[in-house]
């Protein structure tokens, strides 16, 4: 898939602003719908086209659900490309006055 058919909606260009404030910071599906304010069915099918066009990498949490109580959680951070790509598309759609993903 070609970075150009990377949707950049509202949702999309919130989830890259909050990955950008700690780009190496891994977090999870519930940390990132809870920070940006996006709901479980929209964040979930924007995660997996970040990660299928390489601008996001993930990992299971490495332990053993019946040890803790619940189940694994999955952590999302950019990648080095996906780094790059997401400060040029939130630069792309900052408007005069207030950035697009506020709107």
């Amino acid at each position: 898939m070609a970075d150009f058919e990377v949707r950049l909606s509202g949702p999309t260009l919130k989830l890259l602003k909050l990955m950008l404030e700690e780009p190496a910071k891994e977090r999870s599906g519930a940390e990132i719908s809870r920070e940006a304010k996006i709901g479980s069915g929209t964040l979930y099918p924007l995660l997996l086209r970040l990660e299928r066009v390489n601008w996001l990498v993930s990992e299971w949490e490495q332990i053993d659900p019946k040890l803790v109580g619940r189940p694994r959680k999955r952590f999302y951070r950019l990648s080095a490309d996906g780094y790059n790509k997401a400060r040029a598309a939130l630069a792309q759609f900052q408007m005069e006055g207030a950035p697009a993903w506020n709107i």
